[in-house]
């Protein structure tokens, strides 16, 4: 570590014993504040010139300053006092505004949501307040904690609010409702009643995971949604830490200790980079926004700035800077009136008994004009409200009316409690959208579709529409000429034989239309239209001989690619979306209102329209809080779906019928980016890459497209082998789709050698893969791991491999291991086999087992180094189950080698029989007849022990 001096400046004065102090930067890095819970002052310093120009004095207070808190723009100050008061700044010039209220105990700690409309302030007091800084009313009291709250976070998008108190105990609101998510009892330090020692959480910026002081001096990590640790940052403080701070762009972690040392944390490391220790405790901390430093200050009111703390070797703490949009501060709900007044009340009762503020005027009548003023200008936020998609909830004002009413109806049943969740949390359901469609911008071109085939642009010129269809390949696709938009079509669905578009409805007289455009026709006047009356088309799709277009009445409607009108079905609620692939045809629609928590609740169905049945249904799995942004077939066929969190799903009939989530951004190294889907296949994901403040990409220049790695959320383990579980999860699903093309195709007696020949190659793909995780769990000691993969491997030949690994490894015990999990399946193999073809034991014996010998090589190498020489020579070593399975292996993979000569082949299976020991060696092994169907068995058994179940799409 390299050592640093770092010189500290007097700010406040602090007496005998230590006080928490605060400092804070502004969000231009032109301005600081600090503070001392021992001096009754704020200081405001000039960013830019500290040496030459003194601080600018607020006074204000009437006891110690123990909290700050500035809003996300810098025009907000707010500040909590020993003297009970919480008080509001114009900023950076300190102008004074109101109190925007009173504690009976000491203040402890305050914090503003991002959009600067809430404050939340807690302390000694039972209960967090959030208030309005607006009109100064206060929003709701949260109440959980059973000591005083020292550490309050929002959430980056407003929606959550982590706390904790002097027990270490953790709780996550959700600020709609008012509930609590998840509760961490006990999980940061007690601090007992030491004032100068404070518990503090901390959001990462793009907001996923939560940071808590943890009781092993180090800082834990738990997920926004379930609360679960996710994992430590754990190095070389002795004692607790008191205070942590997030990087700008979340790559780092600063933390301070009562051991007087402040670490620099690599987060995506899990390991420090760099340290400093001073002579008196640090107890805040603020990065700066705009630079690589961090400000400091400590229990004696001294502060100072760590310049360069992040090496220039590695990425600056201002790169990747996630930009989430907070919520805004009618989505928050407001208390019923009538339990509103008696809040009002009872503060206005107290401001009586602690007389008005320091400059003269009382809170209660400032509140009261502020309020009145706020109520006449809700109309202009109820306007605001309608622009949005569904995600806000009704204002201030229809709320209150709703309030009273119910207040009337159910006079004798108040409970004087908030009202129901169900009456106060209505979302609005997600509209309906065109897959690989952008918004309509006026004057730029936009796409009506984008897929993996091509896309279909639209600009307006001239009064009129000018659309343009493109194909990715050019030499594939058929040359399409541009064509003059007189309808306004907003929506267009693409495949190889034509194209669909369709526009909603403009007006009583201009109805929806829906036209379909062939890319090549035997016949002339191919081109065909529909009008429709009374509805409106929302989503469109077509395939191999049809084209779809779902309506505002909830109505399928299937035409053939001639126009002929062949089927109406009625859907069992509003479409969300729909995307045809070949025969099959997916709709997604809405079950039900969302839920309370903003969770949209959606079907989907896949119809075959060639066959006219029904081949899927279930829910859509979203992420809670997101919405449905694509939809689509991969490449071999199963549905997939993308939400707004970034989370890629494929469906498959696993468990019933489940979605497996194979790509998360979360995941991702550029967090800065937003991903637009376009198509999938088993291994990548194609998408175009947005900047992460545009969710849509531009037309003009051509997007380039992206392909990135299928990768699932997988959780952190002990084995640090993540990649190669990745791989072979993804490789056993794509090994059980293949099988299931099989059997599909074997039922209709077509032709599956090209199949059975990929799913083999996909077989010993997968144990290669095991014998890697194998190689790893040996390194790590996970001996009960390695085990169960060795009971994975689906060859003999590589679990002949897995045991010579293991003994080249020294680990005697895990090869004897090895060789009675290879003894039981030979052993189950031949039963199966004998009970199948009795032909192959007369006796009708069954075949025991004896124990094989396995001799350890005198030396020993890397483990690397032994799992690619094991896999070679392995390729050497035919074995029988293999040679019955296939009389070839493909070079490319290097697992087997090519078995020409029929004598070799037999003479190597009555070798493998006899030094097993088996007491009934199977008969005329050599006939070709049994070999095949002993080769059918042991695919079947291959199958069933597979953990993956089949898909049905």
């Amino acid at each position: 570590m390299k050592s640093r001096s770092l010189k500290l400046r007097e700010a406040h004065k602090v007496g005998g014993s230590a006080a928490f102090c605060s400092i804070l930067w502004d969000h231009k890095a032109e301005h600081f504040v600090t503070s001392s819970s021992s001096d009754p002052s704020i200081s405001v310093h000039d960013g830019l010139s500290t040496s030459t120009l003194p601080p600018t004095i607020l006074r204000h207070h009437q006891d110690g300053v123990t909290s700050l808190a500035l809003s996300n723009d810098s025009t907000l100050l707010a500040s909590g006092s020993i003297d009970h008061c919480v008080k509001l700044y114009k900023f950076p010039s300190g102008e004074f505004q109101t109190n925007i209220t009173r504690f009976t105990l000491p203040i402890r700690v305050l914090a503003f949501n991002g959009s600067g409309s809430l404050l939340a302030a807690a302390g000694d007091d039972e209960g967090i307040k959030l208030i309005n800084t607006f009109d100064g009313s206060i929003v709701r009291v949260l109440k959980g904690h059973k000591g005083p709250v020292t550490g309050l976070d929002f959430h980056p998008n407003g929606e959550l609010l982590a706390s904790i108190d002097t027990t270490g105990t953790v709780l996550c609101w959700e600020l709609q409702n008012g509930i609590v998510s998840f509760t961490l009892k006990g999980v940061a330090p007690d601090t007992g009643f030491n004032t100068s020692i404070v518990n503090i959480p901390r959001w990462s910026p793009d907001g996923r995971t939560l940071a808590v002081p943890g009781l092993r001096n180090d800082v834990v990590m738990y997920d926004r949604f379930t609360g679960e640790k996710l994992f430590a940052l754990r190095g070389d403080h002795l004692e607790a830490i008191c205070y942590l701070t997030w990087a700008p762009n979340g790559k780092y972690i600063a933390t301070s200790g009562l051991d007087k040392q402040v670490l620099l944390w690599d987060v995506d490391k899990k390991q420090d980079i760099d340290r400093h220790k001073f002579e008196e405790r640090i107890c805040c901390m603020s990065w700066k926004p705009n630079g690589n430093a961090l400000s400091v200050i400590d229990a004696k009111g001294r502060y100072g700035v760590w310049e360069s703390l992040v090496p220039s070797s590695m990425l600056s703490p201002t790169v990747g800077v996630p930009d989430i949009v907070p919520k805004k501060r009618n989505e928050i709900l407001d208390f019923d009136d009538e339990v509103e007044e008696e809040i009002y009340r009872a503060s206005e009762s107290l401001d009586d008994a602690m007389g008005d503020s320091d400059d003269g005027e009382s809170h209660h009548t400032s509140r009261k004009r502020l309020r009145k003023k706020t109520l006449i200008d809700e109309d202009v936020d109820d306007a605001y409200e309608e622009l949005n998609d569904g995600s806000s909830l009704p204002s201030a004002s229809e709320y209150r009316k709703k309030s009273h009413r119910g207040h009337r109806e159910k006079q004798g049943a108040r409970s004087g409690a908030f009202k129901g969740i169900s009456a106060s949390t209505k979302y609005k359901m997600q509209s309906s959208f065109q897959p690989g469609a952008t918004p309509p911008e006026p004057g730029k071109r936009t796409f009506l579709c984008y897929n993996m085939l091509g896309c279909i642009t639209t600009i307006e010129h001239e009064g009129n529409s000018r659309i343009e269809t493109d194909f990715h390949d050019t030499g594939r696709g058929p040359r399409v000429s541009s064509m003059i938009d007189i309808y306004g079509f907003t929506m267009a669905s693409i495949n190889e034989t034509g194209c669909v578009f369709a526009n909603p409805c403009k007006g009583e007289k201009n109805m929806s239309v829906l036209m379909y455009r062939p890319f090549r026709s035997w016949a002339s006047n191919s081109e065909w239209t529909m009008r429709f009356e009374g509805e409106e088309v929302k989503v469109v799709a077509n395939g191999s001989g049809w084209v779809a277009a779902v309506t505002s009445l909830n109505l399928l409607r299937v035409f053939s690619e001639g126009g002929l009108q062949k089927h109406i079905l009625s859907l069992d609620g509003p479409v969300v979306t729909a995307v045809g692939c070949n025969d099959h045809l997916a709709v997604v629609t809405h079950v039900s209102d969302c839920l309370p928590s903003n969770e949209q609740v959606m079907e989907f169905r896949v119809f075959n329209i060639s066959k006219m049945t029904q081949e899927l249904k279930g829910r859509v799995a979203l992420t809670p809080g997101s919405r449905l942004t694509w939809i689509g077939f991969s490449e071999e066929g199963s549905l997939s779906s993308y939400d707004s969190e970034g989370v890629l799903r494929v469906f498959t009939s696993q468990y019933g019928g489940s979605w497996i989530p194979v790509f998360s951004t979360s995941k991702e190294k550029k967090q800065e980016e937003n991903y637009w889907v376009v198509g999938l296949n088993t291994s990548s994901l194609y998408c175009i890459a947005c900047k992460y403040a545009e969710m849509f990409p531009q037309v003009t220049p051509k997007p380039i497209l992206t392909i990135l790695d299928l990768s699932l959320p997988l959780a952190s383990s002990d084995l640090g082998a993540a990649s190669l579980e990745n791989e072979l999860i993804l490789k056993q699903l794509r090994l059980y789709e293949t099988q299931r093309r099989v059997d599909d195709m074997a039922l209709v007696g077509v032709d599956t050698t090209a199949l059975e020949d990929e799913a083999f190659d996909l077989e010993v793909s997968q144990d290669k893969c095991i014998l890697r995780l194998i190689s790893s769990c040996c390194s790590s000691d996970s001996f009960a791991r390695a085990s169960e993969l060795m009971e994975l491997l689906t060859l003999e030949k590589s679990m002949r491999a897995a045991i010579t690994l293991v003994t080249k490894l020294k680990l005697p015990f895990l090869a004897e291991k090895f060789s009675s999990i290879l003894e039981e399946r030979l052993l189950e193999e031949a039963s199966e086999a004998a009970v199948t073809n009795p032909a192959l034991n007369p006796n009708g014996e069954v075949v025991t087992r004896v124990e094989s010998k396995v001799q350890n090589p005198p030396a020993s190498i890397q483990t690397s180094e032994n799992t690619e020489a094991v896999m070679k020579s392995s390729a050497t070593k035919p074995s029988a189950p293999t040679l019955l399975k296939k009389s070839k292996v493909s070079e490319g993979l290097k697992l087997g080698k090519e078995q020409t000569k029929k004598d070799k082949s037999d003479d190597a299976k009555i070798k493998e029989i006899k030094k097993l020991n088996l007491k009934n060696p199977v008969n005329n092994v050599n006939k070709e007849d049994k070999g095949q169907k002993k080769e059918v068995n042991q695919g079947e058994a291959r199958r069933s022990s597979n953990p993956f179940l089949k898909s049905t799409v």
